[in-house]
């Protein structure tokens, strides 16, 4: 790939086409349809569950866990392998208080924070409604002064607890690539414009979480870090912007449920000069993806000063040294996740029944193929293990050979997969198996020996 330039061509700055999003409106019955179908196929289990749950916590289930991890290789697919200008990193997720401070996490990274002296429930003061009237009890004027809550989890490192001790659990990736920022450009060779990628986990004690997995106090993100020329810096903030919204699309989020939202100056954040949010219709409305904002040189430049370390660029071309300024795309994974499964979801009537179907794209399916044998005799199953194993060093693959045929495809089609390859008697004697698709129901007869081009080819991965 040749590395992009900012401003090559006009279409670079063109916003990609959302459609049209005004007479699309919210499904609420779609959460709980979500919710179910991830509990009862293997995708996410509520945390500590036999000992009554903890709240905002979840654990990502044998199918769950593979729709995550491929989410996040197709953002790393994206954003690191096919690109020559982003490299990757993975720091630490304890920090000690300075990285903080400069940040500016200890003394800004805060909710206004209320209590109802009535029926004593906790709530944050910008979400509420009505700020004079509790959601609880219904009752008014019973909240104390509002006082800032910081987010961060603290613990102590070592033996001993105290003041000197204290770490902090990171509530994002973005601060250990901008501490990293002189380690990287000495080792990588790299030079602006270049990035930092990370995909990792972060910690916010939440107030207020919900919406599922949506806002939980421990999540994955997916952040890269672009440090650019300062003169650079709007021409590629509008690269990024664009290009980070036709990522979703192009992984098959429908154009009528996603948007590109820029900031009214009112949201921005002090340091920033523009954001945008990439936006999904969730079954609550509108609600953000990623941010893609652009930072200047607060970072760099903070931490450069608490540090005491040069944090800047030495340019030989022009003889120059300056601070690079930042682009920051930051996704949610989780939250992503979430988004293709609801967007991939759908429900259509098959002679007469229900069909319910994840049309993912293959690159997210979390099995690409299923091997079935048609019955559990050991002539068809012995050969469909061998199948097995044939595919197995090209894609994700699932087994099973438990019910009748017709409940297997229905369940393949809730868990996404794209492609069923049943063994029957006649493979036997034709040396053939028969590959259904998901989307269509459409089978045809494919030769054993041609079956992993055959899904190589079908599934373009």
């Amino acid at each position: 790939m040749s590395e992009p330039t900012p401003d090559s061509s006009a279409e670079s700055k063109a916003v990609p086409a959302a459609g049209d999003t005004s007479g699309v409106s919210a499904d609420p019955a779609l959460f709980d349809r979500i919710v179910s179908l991830t509990k009862r196929r293997g995708f996410v289990f509520p945390s500590a569950e036999i000992y009554g749950g903890f709240r905002s916590t979840y654990d990502y289930g044998p199918i769950g866990v593979l729709l995550l991890r491929n989410v996040k290789d197709a953002w790393w697919r994206s954003m690191v392998q096919m690109r020559h200008d982003v490299v990757g990193l993975d720091a630490a997720i304890l920090s000690p208080p300075a990285v903080w401070e400069a940040s500016g996490h200890l003394a800004n990274f805060t909710d206004p924070l209320v209590d109802c002296k009535e029926c004593k429930e906790r709530f944050r003061l910008d979400k509420l409604e009505d700020p004079d009237l509790c959601p609880n009890c219904g009752k008014r004027g019973t909240f104390t002064e509002a006082r800032q809550f910081n987010l961060m989890f603290k613990t102590h490192a070592g033996p001993v607890e105290g003041k000197g001790h204290e770490v902090y659990l990171r509530p994002e990736t973005a601060q250990g690539m901008f501490v990293n920022f002189a380690n990287v450009l000495q080792s990588s060779r790299k030079k602006p414009p270049f990035g930092i990628a990370q995909i990792g986990k972060s910690f916010r004690n939440e107030i207020t979480p919900g919406n599922f997995v949506f806002r939980t106090r421990e999540f994955e993100q997916m952040e890269m870090e672009f440090f650019v020329p300062p003169d650079e810096a709007q021409d590629w903030y509008q690269y990024w912007r664009n290009e980070r919204f036709q990522w979703y699309l192009d992984l098959g989020m429908p154009a009528t449920h996603l948007r590109l939202r820029d900031h009214d100056p009112d949201e921005l954040s002090h340091y920033s000069s523009g954001t945008a949010d990439v936006e999904f219709l969730f079954p609550w409305g509108w609600d953000e993806l990623e941010g893609i904002a652009n930072r200047g040189d607060y970072d760099l430049t903070a931490h450069a000063t608490r540090s005491g370390e040069r944090l800047d660029y030495f340019d030989p071309a022009t003889n120059s040294r300056y601070t690079p300024h930042v682009i920051e795309p930051a996704a949610g994974a989780t939250r992503t996740m979430m988004a293709f499964l609801m967007a991939a979801y759908d429900e259509e009537e098959v002679r007469g029944e229900t069909r319910t179907v994840l049309r993912l794209h293959p690159r997210l399916a979390p099995y690409k193929v299923a091997v079935l044998p048609l019955s559990r005799k050991p002539e068809l199953t012995g050969p469909a293990e061998d199948l097995l194993a044939r595919l197995q060093p090209h894609v994700m693959c699932d087994y099973d050979e438990t019910q009748n045929i017709g409940k297997r495809y229905r369940r393949q089609d809730e868990l996404g997969t794209p492609l069923c390859i049943t063994y029957d008697f006649d493979s036997i004697e034709d040396g053939a198996v028969t590959v259904r698709d998901r989307d269509s129901m459409a089978q045809e007869r494919v030769p054993i020996d041609s079956v992993v081009e055959h899904v190589q080819t079908r599934l373009a991965l």
